[in-house]
């Protein structure tokens, strides 16, 4: 597999929480959900290529999933662990999700 073809596997959603929007309208940040094995600059690559902006810093977090289980707990079991980044965007640049035009 090439580069370009990692990069574009390399985000797999954005992550819209209350936060993330917060984040996005004040500071120019966008939260993304990503594999697991990504690193910072395949993650600063595919933004860059995927939206054609210019990406300053990415900060990553590793989430872990939360346990769940049956009335008393007997059935336990979790939900699956998975990794956050926050892309914030050089002044000048923006990511609009929503397309409008």
């Amino acid at each position: 597999m090439n580069r370009q073809e990692r990069l574009m596997k390399v985000l797999l959603a954005p992550h819209v929480s209350e936060k993330s929007t917060v984040a996005a309208d004040k500071q120019r940040t966008f939260v993304f959900k990503v594999v697991k094995d990504a690193e910072k600059d395949e993650i600063k690559g595919a933004v860059e290529l995927m939206f054609n902006v210019k990406v300053d810093h990415v900060r990553v977090v590793n989430v872990k999933g939360k346990a769940k289980g049956g009335r008393n707990r007997a059935k336990g079991g979790h939900r699956q662990d998975w990794k956050k980044a926050y892309v914030a965007l050089q002044s000048g640049f923006n990511i609009d999700f929503m397309g409008a035009q």
